[in-house]
């Protein structure tokens, strides 16, 4: 990260005013459309395309240049959204994947796939990275790092599957992806899983990727392609109970924290490692409007703070 970046980082965040109240907000307003019908933005900058899908509260704002893709599956009799990701041609990474714990997704009806990684069909070809494990420029090995944890979609055995596509899979150092990444992933699954929690957990993952400066690596691939390796990973997350809205977001830098086991790490550690956020605060730090299909002023009440006890307890 460039010096120029920090600072503007820096000042920003110092100068974000925090006075909040919670308060009620409509339903989010998106169902699934049997037949997507594609329409050009009349609010996004650029040569955007937009889908119905794009009305989702927990779908961020787009960035022109990039490439949309949502998978969905049969469910129950009827099409349900697994997941959605941007991703960015130019670092052959995703920007940000987005999901949502609900009725539908939050069951758990089937164990973890046996690691079918595929290339995602839903991505040009040209697009595709292949699905070998990922080393360095310099030789150093990465784990193939779920950004939809395979954990998070246990509702059917395709949305599972649909987890190991290669746009939802990110370089990580070994000691980074597990234990201390799936630990805040199972955190997040807990929280989405318990009803008495959340009736809807909205989740927006992903790697830094959008700045040179944030690029630790290019993990080049067997077809001549070359992948980002991120030095910082984010999750923004918004909670709905009834008519109570809170969100939080983390932000964490991509190194071994010297845990061997998952479940020794406690809750506190992203407090103790000063990575937790408002929502305002990610926004600044990554250059993502989240939750922006939130009303405008139910949007500034809830990114502007967040109660670690809530999420961390």
């Amino acid at each position: 990260m460039n010096a120029y970046r920090i600072s503007f980082r820096l000042l920003a965040l110092a100068i974000l005013a925090i006075p909040v109240a919670f308060t009620a907000c409509k339903d989010d307003p998106y169902e699934m459309p049997s037949d997507v019908q594609w329409r050009s933005s009349g609010k996004a900058a650029g040569a955007i395309v937009t889908t119905p899908y794009d009305e989702r509260i927990e779908v961020p704002a787009r960035k022109s240049g990039n490439t949309f893709v949502a998978h969905t599956v049969e469910f129950n009799g009827h099409e349900v959204m697994n997941y959605c990701l941007e991703y960015d041609p130019k670092r052959m990474h995703s920007r940000w994947v987005a999901f949502r714990f609900d009725g539908d997704t939050r069951p758990k009806m089937v164990s973890r796939s046996d690691e079918p990684f595929a290339d995602d069909p839903k991505l040009p070809r040209n697009m595709w990275i292949g699905t070998q494990s990922f080393n360095g420029s310099r030789g150093q090995h990465y784990s193939r790092g779920h950004l939809v944890a395979s954990a998070d979609r246990l509702f059917s055995r395709e949305a599972n599957e649909q987890t190991f596509y290669m746009s939802n899979i990110s370089p990580q150092i070994d000691a980074f992806n597990a234990p201390y990444w799936a630990r805040l992933e199972g955190i997040v699954q807990d929280k989405g899983r318990n009803t008495s929690f959340a009736d809807t957990l909205y989740v927006v993952k992903g790697g830094y990727i959008d700045d040179d400066g944030d690029i630790m690596d290019m993990a080049p691939r067997s077809n001549g392609t070359n992948v980002a390796v991120p030095t910082h990973y984010f999750m923004a997350l918004l909670r709905v109970k009834g008519t109570t809205y809170n969100s939080i977001g983390f932000w964490m830098e991509q190194r071994d924290y010297g845990y061997e086991d998952t479940y020794e790490i406690p809750k506190t550690i992203f407090s103790t490692n000063h990575q937790v956020r408002s929502i305002d605060e990610l926004e600044i730090l990554t250059g993502i409007d989240f939750f922006h299909n939130l009303p405008d002023d139910i949007e500034k009440r809830v990114e502007a703070e967040y109660s670690e006890g809530l999420w961390l307890n």
